[in-house]
């Protein structure tokens, strides 16, 4: 175990996620970032912990599986150290069913999952309308047992809270150490851009709104191309754009008043709730679209982890652990297509 201290860049979901992981093996750590924990992507609102289709299995797909399944004792560890509620609840996801062929695909990935995910979680093909009362052309949903929701902020103060009860602050400033993690989102892609020939990453924009709507107890829905996250502290957020074009990367505009209207047209439960927020803001995605892990080539001592994208918050368990593995023990379980060579 590496016995110098060790310093996190980034106050984001991985560099905090890292941070708490790197100190619960008894690591020393520093985390510094100038803007504050969750300045970036991970101030946002919406939170869907969503996996990827049982189908077409791939390191990416198997690694956000582990992930998942890590999260709920990952989430309650963190809770129980600083005492904050991060949000966590393993509560589900509905997808009405449109029309024939999608029925039958739906029950094609049902007995894929039974493959893939075997007893840990449940991908079915039921009768609608069970939870939100939605209309479905086919009368048929989709039903999985392994999404999950967070509260994006709620999350990382819950993080923030647990590194400040071990002792580690967030800083805007410190020390250099001989080792260093940069998982620093946007501004990293940008500046390892700088030095590269080609794209390695790029933020992209999205936009989500938050409603006050309460049902703390309902899975969460993908309706209509939309995410549709029930959190438990009574609101319910909606989401979100993907924008790789923009003037103002955190200003909301007539997109996110579209996503509001298709919203309210599906989930008649929505039609007549206040809106509590709206956010906007950039999320980092590497050029291979998988998160880049791993030590920064021709810098020794210096490694990455970038590009959560949309599924950072689903990821940030394992990506957690993978890093220490890494740092602490030497031990290499990054998975192929996740190095950081894979995106330069």
């Amino acid at each position: 175990m590496a016995t110098d201290k060790i310093t996190v860049r980034g106050a984001g979901i991985f560099g905090l996620s890292i941070a708490w992981e790197l100190t619960r093996r008894g690591a020393s750590v520093q985390v510094i970032d100038p803007h504050g924990p969750a300045a970036g992507a991970s101030g946002g609102i919406v939170g869907a912990l969503a996996p990827h289709v049982p189908e077409n299995w791939n390191p990416k797909k198997q690694f956000q599986l582990e992930s998942l399944l890590m999260a709920h004792g990952f989430w309650d560890a963190v809770q129980a150290a600083g005492g904050k509620d991060p949000g966590y609840a393993r509560s589900g996801r509905i997808q009405p069913l449109a029309d024939a062929a999608g029925v039958g695909l739906a029950r094609a990935r049902a007995l894929s999952a039974q493959t893939l995910w075997g007893d840990a979680a449940q991908w079915e093909v039921r009768p609608a309308g069970t939870d939100w009362g939605l209309a479905s052309a086919t009368g048929l949903e989709i039903h999985d047992t392994l999404s999950a929701r967070i509260h994006p902020r709620q999350a990382c103060e819950a993080l923030v809270a647990a590194l400040h009860a071990n002792g580690v602050a967030i800083q805007p400033d410190g020390p250099a150490t001989p080792t260093t993690i940069h998982a620093t989102g946007v501004a990293g892609l940008g500046a390892l851009n700088d030095g590269h020939h080609r794209l390695v990453g790029a933020g992209i924009k999205g936009q989500a709104i938050l409603l006050d709507h309460a049902a703390p107890d309902n899975p969460q829905l993908f309706v209509d191309t939309l995410h549709i996250i029930p959190h438990g502290d009574g609101t319910t957020a909606i989401g979100s754009t993907t924008e790789r074009e923009y003037e103002n990367a955190t200003g909301t505009d007539a997109q996110l008043d579209a996503i509001l209207k298709k919203a309210r047209a599906a989930v008649p439960a929505l039609q007549n709730a206040n809106v509590i927020a709206r956010w906007a803001g950039l999320r980092p995605r590497s050029r291979s679209r998988a998160p880049m892990l791993g030590a920064w080539p021709d810098r020794p001592g210096h490694f990455i982890a970038n590009g959560g994208f949309k599924i950072g918050f689903g990821m940030a368990p394992k990506v957690a652990q993978t890093m220490a593995d890494l740092i602490l023990e030497n031990h290499d379980t990054i998975p192929q297509g996740f190095e950081v060579a894979a995106s330069l």
